[in-house]
């Protein structure tokens, strides 16, 4: 996510926190009814191939930097991805938002979930390697606890997610090699990456409070957020790039790739996921994009690993993990909480 992955970009998110961004991250919509697809793929099987997807978008990200500039990378990201969606939109006879409260909501979060991050990852890559970008990404769910105690006022985080924060934050600073200078990579590509994680705690933070739960459809808003993200982009490239000298095939279909696969199916993909085994499921599907996307690295385009990052990356997504337990979450402790007149059970 994705998604950038990255996303960074469709999943109903947790009651007590914004769901982690992957490389593709959209609004927290209401999930999606029952669909064929579900119904001839196991969810593991797409549960692995999201995550999977959402990897390798840190590898798509930096082979379309080889002949396009970032802003054009996530330019391209963006209209593949919104042309998915809205297939998807017309197959499925949806309509999109009608509502301009709406859409100026849409325009908010488009540009904090998908906009800005999509672009901050792709220009951090031209200075890290996606090794580091996707590792960067893992501590999207540290910044949405962070987050979600100054934006979201009925959070109040329990020792032990605070503790998570703190141990995820320990791995970020293994996996950036503090004690010895970012371990040679570039400090300031590494504050855009950790940025974009950033962003998408933000947006996450906005959706929750101003989008989810509205009347319009999860893919409807979806396709409107990814549309308004397009022509936000629309709007800055021509500003600060120019035309490409050429167009090799490695790149665009790099390009292709990433929108088409890494945000508008992994959307899809990701709507299923969580109708069918709960926003839990979407939530985790975080914890397998750095696995791939170092695997990725490595092995396709030759990236160097030092010892640090991938101890740092286990540090982080232990304390992600623990971000994402809630002790005494189950039906039975809640009801017995309000049996004895002890809340409002709002988690």
């Amino acid at each position: 996510m994705s998604a950038s992955a990255e996303s960074r970009p469709p999943v109903a998110a947790p009651p007590a926190a914004p769901a982690p961004a992957a490389p593709s991250s959209s609004p927290a919509f209401p999930a999606a009814s029952g669909g064929r697809a579900r119904r001839l793929l196991d969810w593991r099987l797409r549960f692995v191939s999201l995550g999977v997807v959402w990897g390798f978008s840190f590898l798509f990200m930096k082979v379309g930097n080889e002949a396009f500039a970032p802003l054009q990378v996530t330019l391209g990201r963006l209209v593949f991805g919104t042309a998915v969606l809205a297939a998807a939109v017309v197959v499925r006879r949806e309509r999109l938002p009608r509502s301009p409260r709406t859409w100026a909501h849409l325009a908010v979060s488009a540009f904090f979930l998908n906009a800005l991050p999509f672009s901050l990852f792709a220009v951090s890559e031209q200075t890290i390697s996606s090794v580091l970008a996707g590792m960067c990404n893992a501590a999207s769910p540290l910044f949405s606890i962070l987050v979600s105690l100054v934006a979201l006022s009925e959070d109040r985080p329990s020792r032990q997610r605070l503790a998570g924060v703190g141990i995820g934050f320990v791995g970020v600073l293994v996996v950036l090699g503090a004690w010895q200078g970012f371990s040679g990579e570039d400090p300031k590509g590494t504050l855009m990456a950790l940025a974009a994680a950033c962003s998408y705690a933000v947006g996450w933070a906005y959706v929750r409070r101003t989008v989810a739960g509205g009347g319009d459809s999860h893919l409807a808003s979806s396709t409107g957020q990814l549309l308004v993200g397009t022509v936000e982009m629309l709007l800055v490239t021509p500003f600060f790039t120019s035309m490409p000298s050429s167009f090799p095939l490695r790149s665009v279909l790099s390009v292709v790739a990433l929108g088409a696969l890494g945000t508008g199916l992994a959307f899809l993909v990701q709507y299923g996921l969580v109708a069918e085994k709960g926003p839990t499921i979407g939530v985790m599907v975080t914890y397998l994009v750095p696995i791939v996307a170092t695997t990725a690295g490595v092995l396709l385009l030759g990236e160097s690993l030092s010892w640090n990052e991938p101890v740092g990356a286990v540090v982080i997504l232990a304390g992600a993990a623990l971000t994402q337990l809630r002790p005494g979450s189950l039906p039975l402790g809640r009801g017995a909480r309000r049996a004895g007149g002890g809340g409002s059970g709002r988690r």
